[in-house]
């Protein structure tokens, strides 16, 4: 799974990374050593549906 920074981060360092594949892997740039959220990819698309309303 290939990392990718989040297209809503800002320039100023508040980033967030995003791994997609058979789950959603999601960690903060700034402090990757405290591990990432894993979500299921059907659970993932929800949530940006609901944020995105």
């Amino acid at each position: 799974m290939q990392w990718h920074k989040s297209s809503y981060s800002t320039n100023g360092g508040d980033c967030v990374e995003v791994a997609e594949g058979q789950r959603v892997l999601i960690r903060d740039t700034q402090h990757r050593e405290h591990g990432h959220l894993t979500f299921d990819p059907h659970e993932w698309s929800s949530l940006l549906n609901t944020l995105r309303r």
